[in-house]
């Protein structure tokens, strides 16, 4: 399922306003479905001041699905946006289920990790890949991979924003999320009223996972993921509006329900079809 979580994870980001230091807090409440069935909720706080930024996640898990796992869990990162990527200082994130729970630590200096601490650790199995050292350099945390600075100069809907390798390290495995241009299209809602780039998504699995799993080599070969980015002019941030992940049980959409921007921005909603 961290396959799942990690596309998930993708879902939506925002930077305060680059050159002032006025500290601003984005929340977001999502809707979770899986296969047309509500799967839970989850709610992203980012807080950004200059480019030092702190992101609040959580998720819930409802009816069915929380009836047979309990699962819910919560995770921070902080750190800066320094170019094209954010450079995260750290990252902990608890999951619980009905039969276990699970804690990870990781502490990260310029992008490499310094510090990973998991609690209880994670099994040896004789499939799982090595994590190499240098699999933990030049990475991002999960949450803080919801951060999209522009990559290109110029009109943000230039399709180079869109493509991107964003290099993720979990505290456990390492993977590749690849984003390539697939078009543009203008949506209408309210609070977002313009064009979005579309994006294809790809998963590659590089250390930490199980190369012998079903659902590894499912996702590795999946290519019915998709992300909508929006434009933030004045900060040259992409923003994910809509995520979409086919999964072994069906179409997983992760979709933004309420938008609430504290600071200079007003509260407004977002629905996405």
């Amino acid at each position: 399922m961290r396959q799942i979580a990690v596309s998930t994870v993708i879902a939506l980001a925002v930077l305060a306003t680059g050159s002032r230091l006025e500290a601003q807090t984005l929340k977001v409440d999502y809707d979770i479905t899986l296969a047309g069935l509500s799967l839970g909720t989850a709610d992203l706080s980012s807080t950004f001041e200059g480019s030092r930024y702190k992101m609040l996640a959580a998720v819930k898990l409802s009816g069915l699905a929380k009836m047979l796992t309990g699962g819910k869990g919560a995770a921070t990162a902080n750190g800066a946006i320094a170019g094209p990527r954010p450079q995260p200082a750290a990252f902990a994130v608890t999951s619980r289920s009905s039969s276990d729970q699970r804690t990870v630590r990781m502490g990260l200096t310029s992008g490499n990790v310094a510090a990973v601490e998991i609690t209880p650790p994670i099994d040896e199995k004789p499939d799982r890949v090595p994590v190499k050292d240098g699999d933990k350099l030049g990475v991002v945390d999960p949450v803080s991979a919801l951060l999209m600075p522009a990559m290109a100069s110029g009109d943000l809907m230039n399709a180079a924003n869109c493509n991107r390798t964003i290099p993720v390290f979990d505290g456990a495995a390492r993977f590749d999320v690849v984003l390539s241009y697939d078009g543009t299209k203008t949506v209408d809602k309210v609070g977002y009223k313009g064009p979005v780039l579309v994006c294809k998504a790809r998963y590659i699995p590089i250390s930490g996972h199980r190369s012998l799993r079903p659902a590894t080599k499912f996702m590795e070969e999946n290519k019915d993921m998709s992300v909508w980015l929006a434009p933030l002019t004045a900060q040259r941030v992409l923003v994910p509006l809509r995520i979409a992940v086919r999964t072994m049980v069906g179409l997983s959409v992760v979709e933004a329900s309420r938008w609430a921007m504290e600071g200079n921005a007003k509260v407004v909603p977002i629905s996405l079809d």
